[in-house]
């Protein structure tokens, strides 16, 4: 509980978490695309977050009613943005979308949230962080492009693509978005509270999708990709990726997304055994060296407030 608790308290230590757990949602994504259809592997990871998250929020919840009820605006907002948005998009995107097109552009995300956050008025961009999202978008394209730059020229858009980028753009809004939560609001009840209208959101496209013939596969292999997704990459992730949001703002948070691409590819090479090429090791360098560009101004935050 320390160790918990020093990291909870220096939310900087916590970017590279959300990353990691997405970075293996991406994987298993693959993995599933063919198999699972898309709006039932958004409702399948959701219901097994929300499940494990309710035994730890009910109390708060309905000791908070009224304050839920009073932001249900935000809170519709969120889930329709954050919880089914970006990822029914994202999984339907990968049915059709080459994997080199998907990780390029979902990782225009860091610069889509300040774009969002300077829209809607919730916070300046920082001419360092702008540097630093440059700097690691740079070895993104690096990777992505095998070592060959002209190769992006070759990656065309095809009707998927379309989706990711709307995908990104929900999950922009949802950043900017999450910082307006009230401060005595509590952070787990409000992120249930998002879960359960991101299910009423999905719910229509679910029931369609099922009515249209779709089955969803019960073999151990996808039950346990399922609770993996649900428990680390959506419950933990988005409870940490809520705390950096809250605290470190919208765009510092936002260049942490391109260290996904670096797990992804550590991952793929644990897991999968795709060897890690030159281009790998220079793309890395330069996501970790515009990661830590952004996000720079810890030092002279903590020395201004003692």
């Amino acid at each position: 509980m320390k160790a918990f608790a020093y990291l909870w308290s220096r939310p900087w230590l916590l970017l590279p978490l959300p990353p990691l757990f997405w970075a293996g949602n991406l994987v298993l994504g693959r993995a599933l695309a063919n198999s699972y259809p898309p709006v039932s592997l958004a409702v399948g990871r959701w219901l097994v977050a929300l499940v494990v998250l309710a035994p730890f929020v009910l109390v708060s919840a309905w000791r908070q009613r009224r304050l839920l009820c009073q932001n249900w605006v935000l809170i519709l907002l969120c889930g329709a943005f954050g919880i089914a948005g970006y990822n029914a998009l994202g999984y339907l995107a990968l049915q059709t979308v080459p994997a080199a097109s998907v990780a390029f552009l979902n990782s225009s995300l860091p610069l889509v949230v300040p774009l969002a956050a300077f829209a809607l008025g919730v916070e300046r961009v920082r001419k360092l962080t702008v540097l630093g999202i440059l700097i690691s978008f740079a070895g993104v394209a690096l990777i992505v492009a095998r070592g060959d730059l002209a190769g992006l020229t070759h990656i065309g858009l095809s009707a998927g693509e379309p989706l990711v980028l709307i995908a990104v753009a929900n999950y922009a809004l949802y950043s900017v978005l999450v910082r307006r939560k009230p401060q005595e609001l509590d952070g787990l009840a409000f992120l249930a509270s998002t879960i359960v209208a991101g299910l009423g959101v999905l719910l229509p496209f679910w029931i369609w999708e099922l009515s249209s013939g779709a089955r969803i596969p019960l073999d151990a292999s996808s039950v346990g990709a399922v609770v993996y997704i649900g428990v680390f990459a959506s419950l933990f992730a988005f409870i940490l990726w809520n705390r950096c949001v809250t605290v470190l703002g919208p765009s510092v948070t936002g260049a942490s997304f391109h260290l996904v691409a670096l797990f992804t590819a550590v991952l793929a090479f644990l897991v999968l055994g795709e060897p890690i090429a030159s281009f790998h090791i220079i793309g890395a360098m330069l996501i970790l060296c515009g990661f830590f560009v952004a996000t720079g101004r810890w030092p002279a935050r903590r020395s201004n407030t003692g």
